[in-house]
């Protein structure tokens, strides 16, 4: 593994670990959302991450995909809320806050962790140019 190699696996963890904290933040910036006991409730966003190409020595991460979580939400009851149906009902997502600042603690450490890996290799690769300058 060269140093190159150090910087595309760390770069590959940095995307998806900052793809993570932006699908948390916009779960807890949706956490109070409130839709009519008809509609679909603000659905959990969750993201897919998988190894690149595991075992042929490339590494890395990326993301596969985002998923959903459940639209069904839970059932209020909020007699005086505009949205609120005959029986007084609204729906919330069904989003734990402190699932979501656990997850942001996780991202943001893996986060952390690569941008680390980043500035280490940065720093090698510039040292070994100033061996050749001397």
């Amino acid at each position: 593994m060269t140093t190159f190699d150090s910087l595309r696996i760390a770069g590959s963890g940095l995307y998806s670990h900052r793809k993570w904290m932006d699908a948390v933040a916009d779960n807890i910036a949706n956490i109070n959302t409130v839709a009519g006991p008809g509609e679909d409730a603000f659905q959990e966003r969750m993201i897919v991450a998988e190894a690149v190409q595991y075992g042929s020595g490339q590494g890395g991460v990326r993301v596969a995909g985002m998923a959903l979580g459940d639209a069904e939400g839970r059932l209020v009851y909020e007699p005086d809320h505009q949205l609120a149906d005959a029986n007084g009902y609204v729906r919330y997502p069904d989003i734990d806050l402190g699932d979501q600042m656990t997850q942001l603690l996780m991202a943001q450490r893996g986060y952390q962790a690569n941008l680390a890996t980043v500035e280490r290799a940065t720093n090698a690769y510039q040292s070994a140019l100033q061996l050749g300058k001397g």
